[in-house]
């Protein structure tokens, strides 16, 4: 069964109250007005899937189809898989700013960036939502400027921008919450024989793992 996507936003915790009130402000039937829908929910799709949250990402796909057609969920799908191959790819030639390497081609097959059944537009926009997300310099300005080239406003392309931070964030969130490390008791701890569950007492039980460091402890942390 799909987690509804306001139930994922609700399940939010309180540290997380911004990304909550973002995110269903973003995605509300209101949101983003400079968008059309299938713009939006591509890029949230899009921003889903390069965010690596298989519920969040199950739950917006949803939503999606409910607002749009399956042209643009499809196509999004496509943006996000492409970027998560080229934004790799093109971030590390960045990084070795060698030029020589620069000046050589990719040599890797990206039909999909013109192959997708969508308006060259709102493909720019999807392509950007996973590359901001996945954080290529490179990816993210070609993105902008294929964007504009297609006439996609500047507030268009800053609100795909804002959707792709809040879904990130969210993400993340979603993540943290339920990584079985923070589970994980720690050795020589008192806390033993006593797994914290999430929920009523959660932050207590978090805060006394996280306490351990004060003792000379390390605490359960994410790699």
């Amino acid at each position: 069964m799909t987690r509804s996507l306001e139930g994922l936003r609700q399940s939010l915790p309180d540290y997380a109250r911004d990304i909550k009130l973002n995110l269903g402000a973003l995605l509300g039937e209101a949101g983003l007005p400079e968008l059309t829908a299938g713009q939006k929910w591509g890029a949230a799709v899009a921003a889903a899937i390069a965010g690596r949250n298989a519920v969040l990402t199950r739950a917006i796909e949803h939503e999606a189809m409910l607002h749009t057609d399956e042209r643009h969920v499809e196509a999004a799908q496509t943006a996000s898989a492409i970027m998560a191959m080229t934004n790799v790819y093109y971030r590390a030639v960045h990084m070795a700013a060698d030029p020589e390497l620069s000046r050589l081609p990719a040599g890797l097959r990206m039909n999909g960036l013109t192959k997708h059944g969508v308006a060259q537009a709102d493909f720019e926009l999807f392509g950007l939502a996973a590359s901001v997300v996945k954080g290529c310099e490179g990816c993210t300005k070609a993105h902008i400027d294929g964007a504009r080239k297609h006439q996609c406003s500047v507030p268009a392309i800053q609100g795909v921008i804002r959707l792709a931070a809040v879904i990130h964030a969210a993400a993340t969130v979603l993540d943290e919450e339920t990584d079985p490390a923070l589970f994980e008791p720690l050795p020589g701890s008192a806390l033993l024989n006593e797994t914290p569950q999430p929920g009523k007492g959660w932050a207590d039980d978090r805060a006394a793992l996280i306490g351990g460091v004060d003792k000379g402890r390390s605490p359960a942390v994410r790699p």
